[in-house]
């Protein structure tokens, strides 16, 4: 195999939910470069793959990222696999495949397994508009402002949570947003798959009863998204047309931005001010 980095998504529970060129390419790269090395050392036992890994998380990120490149720059492939699901996605990774990128190394993804998709596709919102957020802050502060920013945004939103963290975050969810509906989805793809679905409220009545254990998807169901008012077309022109610098077509594009008309009747209406501005 040639210097290239693969982006392979293993399985986040169910040891069956790899694919076969996952697991192939897993036995023919140089090197696997792991979050836990001993977490993915049993994944690899038990589909008899024997190659070297290194460790590859947040806080070695750095120095061994460059290590990593240094190994691709001989000419050696290297598949990038995270503790569950896919690399980078709300795991390590973003900043190797960007600097292989940046050198012209090949990145190759190899899709599979991802707990926000898994647990969206199963859990009865709207799926055509969503946002993933990853794990909001773990500081309540910071998470109610989290929140608030999210809190506009059309479509479902899916976090990611820690398990001890999860009902001060649903906590926070229902002051900020509301008695929305809510879905936790934990263990996923485990034998204690779990859906638990309501309100805001009955999410946290039901989740604060258990013992919470493994990382959980928290989505949640669209908000009402207020109209935004816009400022009339023509203000908007005499206001661009008296600064005396823009073109015609120069003004009617940002016109038709800020007040949220076509173009054309930005235009338009451009043109008629200029010949009539009375």
């Amino acid at each position: 195999m040639t210097a290239t980095l693969y982006i392979i998504a293993t399985p986040i529970g169910n040891l069956e939910d790899i694919t076969y060129r996952a697991v192939r390419i897993l036995g023919e790269v140089n090197l696997i470069a792991a979050e836990d090395t001993r977490h993915s050392l049993k994944l690899l036992n038990h589909y008899g793959i024997s190659k070297p890994l290194t460790s590859y998380f947040d806080h070695n990120q750095q120095f061994k990222g460059e290590r990593i490149l240094n190994a691709l720059r001989r000419g050696k492939s290297v598949a990038l696999i995270s503790d569950a699901g896919t690399p980078c996605i709300s795991d390590p990774g973003f900043q190797l495949v960007r600097d292989a990128v940046a050198e012209n190394i090949p990145v190759v993804p190899v899709p599979g397994a991802c707990a926000a998709v898994a647990a969206l596709s199963a859990s009865g919102l709207p799926t055509d508009n969503f946002t993933f957020a990853g794990f909001p802050p773990s500081r309540q502060g910071k998470r109610r402002t989290f929140l608030t920013d999210m809190n506009a945004l059309p479509g479902t939103l899916v976090l990611y949570e820690a398990p001890h963290r999860l009902v001060g975050t649903l906590n926070d969810i229902r002051e900020v947003m509301g008695e929305r509906q809510v879905i936790v989805a934990r263990e996923l793809t485990k034998i204690f798959e779990e859906f638990i679905r309501g309100t805001a409220s009955e999410v946290i009545a039901a989740v604060s009863q258990d013992i919470v254990r493994g990382e959980v998807v928290i989505l949640i169901a669209p908000g009402k998204v207020m109209p935004q008012e816009t400022e009339p077309l023509e203000n908007v022109l005499s206001r661009l047309m008296a600064d005396g610098t823009l073109s015609i077509k120069d003004i009617a594009k940002q016109a038709a931005v800020i007040s949220g008309v076509s173009r054309s009747e930005a235009y338009t209406e451009a043109l008629r001010l200029k010949n009539d501005p009375d």
